[in-house]
């Protein structure tokens, strides 16, 4: 069993910093955007990993990212921009900004350890998401 970790920011500073990465005008959207990125990220990541992440986030997210049951099919990180565009009806290109603006505080809150753990289970391209650098494979 895992050891109980109490998130080292509640689910406002979460928000807030979403909302400063993003550039979001409101909350609201802050608060949307955040939904849908974990409601994707919850689709896509299984195992101890899963719950070590939802242990790190405030309960709020926490709930919204564990009630997703994960995809047959893991997506690429491109293809996980491409979902998320198609769920919230935005562009590719808007999506893979609110994907990065909510997965960079994640990220800070997974700590590096946990973090190279989740990049390791999921397909490739989801490092740049999450603002890490994504190294191919050497030859």
């Amino acid at each position: 069993m895992l050891p109980k970790t109490e998130p080292q920011m509640t689910y406002d500073q979460l928000l807030e910093q979403v909302r400063y990465e993003g550039a979001y005008p409101t909350r609201e959207r802050a608060q949307k955007v955040t939904h849908a990125v974990l409601a994707a990220l919850g689709r896509q990541l299984t195992g101890d990993e899963r719950v070590e992440l939802a242990s790190r986030l405030p309960v709020e997210a926490a709930l919204v990212f564990s009630a997703q049951i994960p995809g047959t099919q893991p997506l690429t990180g491109w293809d996980f921009v491409e979902d998320l565009a198609a769920r919230t009806g935005g562009t590719p290109a808007t999506a893979r900004w609110d994907a990065g603006s909510v997965l960079a505080p994640v990220a800070q809150l997974a700590g590096p350890d946990l973090l190279t753990r989740t990049l390791d289970q999921l397909p490739p391209g989801y490092a740049l998401l999450f603002g890490r650098a994504e190294l191919a494979p050497a030859a």
